[in-house]
């Protein structure tokens, strides 16, 4: 599932929640009538106010609700620098409060690939082998984490820990998907912090 927004606070009485974009396609991912997958997040059960109503494949107990497989976007808008989406069923802050932390997603097969050879999808990078110019392994690419100043490549060590890697042409000077690995040139040190 390629990740393209999570899920946050709900915004006013209806049912409208903040999302955290994690695209370069909003517009076209959160279109009326798009169908995204969802990972729910750590958020537990809500019960419902009275009156309420379940959002459709919510759980079938009365006042308890579960995030569903697949949320169908009804709109989405621009506010104040957020992303707001009303979804297919959500109709009250309740339920939209039972979805915060959701992570929204779509099938990668779905995704075409980048037109610009120097840009890839998370999950074309994610599993892929880090090794340094000379050949020495240093372990695999775990996640992207998407930073202001560039993207990091988080780098899960043999050893078990964690390192960020820069992904900038200088650090990361070849990423070979057909071979399932990552070049990389880092400057003394960086895998050390």
């Amino acid at each position: 599932m390629l990740i393209v927004g999570r899920i946050g606070k709900p915004h006013g009485i209806r049912g409208e929640v903040t999302v955290e974009v994690r695209t370069d396609e909003p517009e076209a991912r959160f279109a009326p009538g798009s169908v995204l997958r969802t990972e729910p997040g750590a958020t537990p059960p809500i019960t419902s106010s009275r009156g309420a109503e379940p959002a459709a494949g919510a759980s079938a107990q009365p006042g308890i609700y579960r995030v569903p497989e697949e949320l169908t976007v009804e709109s989405a808008r621009w506010h104040q620098g957020r992303m707001l989406v009303a979804f297919e069923g959500v109709l009250d802050r309740n339920v939209a409060e039972a979805l915060r932390g959701t992570l929204l997603g779509v099938d990668s097969a779905d995704v075409a690939p980048p037109e610009d050879p120097e840009e890839f999808h998370d999950h074309q990078l994610v599993g892929l082998t880090v090794v340094t110019r000379d050949g020495e392994r240093l372990g695999e690419v775990a996640r992207i984490d998407h930073a202001p100043a560039s993207d990091l490549l988080v780098l899960r060590r043999p050893e078990g820990r964690t390192a960020l890697i820069p992904f900038v042409k200088a650090i990361v000077p070849e990423v070979d998907l057909a071979g399932g690995r990552v070049v990389v040139d880092p400057p003394g040190g960086l895998l050390d912090l």
